[in-house]
């Protein structure tokens, strides 16, 4: 099996662990965070990222729960992100588990999508880099996410908000298979 193969099984796997979190936080909660303003969203991905750089420095978790976990919720997270950015943020619940389930497959097949253009041209770099570099990386995403937001949009030159998430997803793809015991 080529390493190129072997990644996209390893993605496909994690995301369909990822997409089994989101269906049952669909299934005790509904769609709640349709009300996520995009700044309130950018400071979930914020928090979550946070929290892996602390636990990558301190070592240890007082809460129990593993980095792991926080690459799950990013990759969710992103992918509400791109819902949002679709459809905008509304005053109340205003999607069935259904349709936002069909949305979460739609963008995480164009997340496959990109990771496996990215991945061809990049030659499979990522599995040479240290998962800390994800977590600095996504985080680098993120202050962009808030300079764009702060702009409201009006770049010069960078990618939309939509490419950020996009590259989150992937980030944290990357670490849940790193972190993943086979």
């Amino acid at each position: 099996m080529s390493d190129l193969t072997r990644t996209d099984e390893q993605f496909k796997k994690a995301m369909e662990e990822c997409r089994d979190v989101f269906s049952k936080k669909l299934h005790d909660y509904g769609a709640s965070w349709r009300i996520l303003r995009p700044s309130s969203l950018t400071d979930q991905l914020f928090i979550k990222a946070k929290r892996i750089r602390s636990l990558e420095i301190k070592k240890c978790s007082l809460v129990g729960e593993g980095i792991r976990p926080e690459f799950i919720a990013l990759i969710n997270y992103g992918l509400v992100g791109l819902i949002q950015l679709g459809k905008g943020f509304a005053d109340e619940v205003d999607m069935t588990n259904d349709v936002a389930l069909e949305l979460y497959d739609k963008y995480a097949s164009d997340a496959l999508a990109l990771m496996q253009k990215k991945n061809h041209d990049y030659d499979e770099a990522w599995r040479s880099m240290r998962i800390s570099s994800y977590t600095d990386l996504i985080l680098t995403k993120i202050q962009r996410i808030k300079e764009i937001e702060n702009l409201n949009g009006n770049t010069l030159i960078s990618e939309g908000i939509d490419s950020n998430y996009m590259d989150i997803i992937n980030y944290a793809v990357f670490g849940v298979i790193k972190l993943t015991k086979d």
